[in-house]
């Protein structure tokens, strides 16, 4: 080992230790500036050393960028340094500072570094607004301070102001982009995501080149942001200090995204538990602080960025056109009168964002009526909630024509709703680790009066059109609105969050004079809004006694037609991955079936309706020149119960395809395109034991998932089972597996094979670091011939096999099974043959074995 190589070994122990000291100083005593600045320290000794050692030649210069640069180093970050030459490097000095680069990466350091001329310097930042910026930023280390000086001149000379600040506007668009324009992902990155540290560095940044300062001191000073503003962005800025050195010890590496993996202990380590009285886990409170901490960088953002930009670049004046004694027109921005306007006149403060609605041409707000508002807030008090003209403004906002949902969506932004509606307060940044909303709780409402307008927009009738017409068709749709921002907002507080949320609605329309009708259904709906999805996914909607039910519950079409519109809203708005065709076609189903029965002077009996779908059945059957005898002697092996579960398409379908094979020795399998996505495919054979077991064996390997299945047996001893299916595997499209589906089950089924099990896969991250507790409720129906066995519980590969397996081993029989998927949630529920009271102890040692297969 030479003397370098020696040397290096010394100053990697040196480095270590240093680390370990500072780690353990911060676990003692957390604090991020601190941390940073002795980080950056302890390395600059480390560099200065090794640079010294290696005696380089004194016309050279070695310098921090980036953020080293700024004097701030995290525990994983990289050191970005810059070799200043003062001509193009010989070979000699090449092998030299090739052998420096090696060297740091032994001593332990993550080294970004760059070897140029000031010209080379000039040249690159030209043309790459990154390198800029890590220019910008630079500090000198050690080496010829005049050459560094030299190289500062030149920078500062060539420096653009108003292109750097266009530059870095679009480059933080680009940033927000790559993370889908939002700072509420699940696992969010805490540097880059919107709402991150990037936010506040790219203020800092302008604020450096445009010669503003280098500190949120200095922009105060200069009058870019005020005493409150100051405060949170310091506020702001150590929180995400803390939360990155932290996620950095955490993981032993540079990692800035709070994936699941690490929340929980990152939760715990920064002191988050919930008390009794919270049924939230550490992780969602970690996660709420996140995400409103990034929602408050986000303002700040935007507020700071248009100042500057004030400053910077003077527009030239705009056409003023009054609009009353508070607001005027600036060329395409509302803006305030003046700065005290709120102050003066309080109730302004909702009048902004009904100007707005009521003047869609207008592209925003100006800077200073935003910053206005940002510092009015506080003025939104009790008083001025009790105000009888701010309440009927707020209520006008559900009500006007246009500009409903981004109005909503700016009050949020900049904590005005939250201010109005303290319960909505309460659930901005709340996020759930319920395997399937995707969104925090006050995003997600915000999501479902979106989806609840755009049925109203014509540009979007398209998506649903039966939607839209509803929606067009009904009276007062605002009552829509009003109860899509109640259906949630009790969410976290313990209780039912239906009931609780039908209090805060039910005080809210007295509060504001709504009236006795429409605050009647703006409560029930806010009560009911699970119902329907509960109905047509767990339940048989061809049973006439279910649609009976749900139209008792829902009274009339009023009612029925607002929940289904708020169901369909309220589903598309947890997930992208939970709404499919098939649940659309299934409450539009129900939807429509429901309507029939409330609008029938007298609801069919079971006999009526058997005989209208029978009567269908034969006049579709007529299509394919088939005689009008061409079903007896199939129908005659069918029972009531195979009537009143299969719609009159279904049953002409089942006819086509078997009355010619009604004892077949050879199993029949026919699949096709399913109307609401994926296939429906049916097996017909001799009845036998684990029938459904092998045949979800097989689907599940196939790479599908059973969305429903109708198990019936017919009374010459054979199975006609019916399923639906969506391609979860995406290997092939639905039509091209037709075939191979048809003859495969059929071979398999003749040869009679063992069910086997589908390969197990991987459980998602999410499921395994938020398991959910898995629930199973036997209960008979109503009207007590069998018994419905529902279960919850977090979704994996294989789920329904292993749950079929256990009611095979039990001897269990299925007549019916739903299976529905949210997210990472499975919610399956099964029609059985009633086990009989005398068998209690079988039923207990069922629901015990089902639990324990449902374990993750």
């Amino acid at each position: 080992m030479d003397d370098l190589s020696a040397f290096a070994k010394h100053l990697r122990e040196k480095l270590l230790t240093g680390r370990k000291a500072l780690a353990h100083d911060y676990a003692e005593t957390p604090n991020a500036p601190l941390y940073l600045t002795r980080h950056a320290a302890l390395v600059d000794g480390v560099l200065n050393q090794l640079w010294l050692r290696m005696e380089f030649p004194p016309d050279i210069t070695l310098a921090a960028v980036g953020g080293y640069g700024r004097g701030e180093l995290y525990p994983g970050s990289d050191v970005d340094l810059l070799i200043l030459l003062s001509q193009p490097e010989d070979a000699g000095l090449r092998e030299k500072l090739s052998r420096l680069v090696g060297l740091f990466w032994d001593i332990g350091l993550e080294v970004g570094h760059s070897v140029r001329t000031v010209a080379e310097c000039i040249e690159e930042a030209a043309g790459d607004v990154t390198i800029q910026t890590a220019l910008l930023e630079s500090r000198r280390l050690l080496g010829d301070a005049a050459l560094y000086a030299a190289f500062q001149r030149a920078f500062q000379e060539s420096f653009d102001v108003p292109a750097f600040f266009t530059a870095k506007r679009l480059e933080q668009e680009a940033r927000y982009q790559r993370y889908q324009d939002t700072p509420y992902s699940l696992e969010p990155n805490c540097k880059e995501s919107p709402g991150g540290l990037r936010d506040l560095h790219a203020i800092l940044w302008i604020a450096k080149a445009a010669g503003y300062g280098n500190d949120w001191q200095a922009l105060k000073a200069r009058g870019l942001t005020w005493q409150d503003g100051y405060v949170q962005l310091q506020q702001c800025e150590l929180y995400l200090q803390n939360l990155r050195i932290r996620l950095h010890l955490l993981t032993g590496r540079r990692e800035d995204k709070l994936l699941f993996d690490h929340q929980e202990a990152l939760a715990k380590r920064m002191g988050f538990a919930a008390d009794a009285d919270d049924t939230r886990r550490p992780s969602e409170l970690l996660m709420q602080t996140y995400y409103r901490n990034a929602k408050r960088v986000t303002q700040l953002n935007t507020l700071l960025l248009q100042n500057i930009a004030v400053e910077l670049m003077p527009a030239v004046s705009a056409t003023i056109h009054p609009v009353n004694e508070w607001f005027q027109i600036a060329g395409d921005f509302l803006d305030v009168t003046r700065e005290s306007v709120f102050d003066e006149h309080p109730p302004a403060l909702l009048d902004s964002f009904w100007l707005m609605q009521q003047r869609p041409e207008l592209r925003g707000m100006t800077a200073r009526t935003l910053r206005a508002l940002w510092r009015s807030r506080a003025l939104i008090t009790p008083a001025f909630r009790q105000a009888p003209e701010n309440r009927r403004r707020f209520l006008s906002l559900f009500q006007s024509p246009q500009g409903v949902v981004h109005e909503f969506r700016r009050m949020n932004q900049y904590d005005i709703l939250g201010a109005y509606l303290p319960a909505f307060g309460k659930i901005v940044g709340q996020m759930q680790h319920d395997l399937f909303h995707v969104y925090t709780v006050d995003q997600h409402i915000l999501q479902v009066m979106r989806n609840l307008r755009r049925f109203a927009v014509e540009e979007f009738a398209h998506e649903y059109p039966y939607c839209s017409r509803l929606h067009n068709a009904f009276a007062r749709p605002w009552t829509l609105y009003v109860a899509a921002l109640f259906h949630d907002i009790a969410k976290g507080r313990g209780g039912d969050h239906s009931l609780l949320g039908m209090q805060d609605a039910r005080a809210f329309c007295a509060r504001h004079e709504v009236g006795e009708e429409d605050a009647e259904l703006i409560v029930w709906l806010v009560g009911e809004h699970l119902n329907m999805s509960q109905v047509a996914q767990k339940q048989d909607i061809t049973d006439p006694d279910v649609i009976a039910a749900f139209a008792r519950r829902v009274k009339d079409a009023r009612h029925l037609t607002a929940l289904y519109l708020l169901t369909v809203a309220d589903i598309r708005g947890t997930s992208p991955k939970v709404w499919n065709n098939w649940k659309a076609k299934l409450l539009e189903d129900l939807y429509r079936l429901t309507l029939r029965y409330l609008e029938t002077d007298a609801p069919q009996e079971p006999q009526g309706i058997i005989q209208e779908r029978q009567a269908e059945a034969l006049r579709l059957l007529r299509y394919f020149a088939l005689s009008d005898t061409v079903h007896e002697r199939l129908w005659k092996q069918f029972d009531t119960v195979y009537f009143l579960r299969h719609t009159a398409e279904e049953i002409a379908w089942h006819t086509r395809a078997l009355y010619y094979r009604i004892d077949i020795d050879k199993p029949v399998v026919k699949a096709r395109i399913h109307p609401g996505g994926g296939l429906q495919v049916m097996a017909y054979t001799r009845d036998g034991p684990d029938l459904f077991l092998s045949m979800a064996g097989f689907f599940a390997r196939t790479g599908y998932s059973i969305v429903d299945a109708k198990i019936h047996t017919t009374r010459h001893g054979y199975a006609l089972d019916s399923f639906v299916l969506l391609n979860v595997a995406d290997n092939a499209s639905d039509r091209d597996m037709i075939a191979f589906i048809e003859a495969e089950l059929a071979h398999r089924l003749e040869q009679g094979a063992p069910a086997e099990a589908p390969g197990s896969g991987r459980l998602s991250r999410q499921v395994r670091h938020f398991p959910i507790t898995p629930e199973v409720h036997l209960h008979p129906d109503e009207r007590g011939a069998q018994q419905v066995l529902s279960i919850i519980a977090a979704d994996r590969p294989g789920l329904l096999f292993h749950i079929a397996a256990v009611l095979a081993r039990h001897g269990v029989a299925i007549n019916a099974a739903r299976i529905s998927t949210l997210g990472e949630r499975a919610e399956d529920t099964f029609l059985i043959a009633d086990p009989g009271s005398a068998q209690i102890a079988s039923r207990l040692a069922l629901e015990k074995d089902l639990l324990d297969v449902l374990q993750v």
